[in-house]
């Protein structure tokens, strides 16, 4: 059990990082592709798909930061007693944004994101692979419970009202 939040901190660090290659390759993409006499970036859907790739990209990331820096400052004891949960969200929520941007990437990317070379061979093969980084470690499902366990048991510890 002690290593499950260096395994799952790991694979949120791959996820996240591999969501932001999506979200680089379909913004370059955009930028350069025309469609209709105008670049793919000046058609409000895709700005609007990469908007909320972006939002989550970073939105994850700060969370990563933010677990980053508790995991370094508190002993090794106090981490496995208090990070569990929110690791566990972190996870989810990294899994769940790696598959969005691999999903909205592919749109962006339209054909070319399903062959193996060329432009779209990132894409191609990170859409191929997304769900590799949402089952190890502990499904989505799984972490999702066991971050509200955990929230509940600090809260019930805590005598907090819920």
């Amino acid at each position: 059990m002690y290593n499950f939040n260096h395994e799952r901190f790991q694979i949120i660090v791959q996820a996240n990082r591999l969501a932001r290659v999506c979200l680089e390759e379909g913004l370059r993409y955009a930028v350069k592709r025309k469609t209709f006499g105008k670049r793919l970036i000046e058609h409000g859907v895709i700005r609007n798909k990469i908007a909320h790739m972006a939002r989550n990209v970073e939105s994850t990331h700060a969370m990563l930061e933010s677990v980053t820096y508790q995991m370094t400052t508190m002993s090794p004891d106090e981490a496995r007693k208090k990070l569990g949960g929110p690791i566990a969200l972190l996870k989810s929520q990294a899994s769940q944004t790696f598959e969005l941007c691999a999903r909205e990437a592919a749109q962006i990317l339209g054909g070319l994101a399903y062959t193996r070379g060329g432009q779209g061979e990132k894409v191609e093969r990170l859409n191929r692979e997304v769900r590799a980084y949402a089952i190890p470690g502990g499904s989505e499902e799984i972490m999702l419970d066991l971050a509200v366990k955990m929230a509940i048991k600090e809260a019930i510890k805590r005598q907090a009202k819920l």
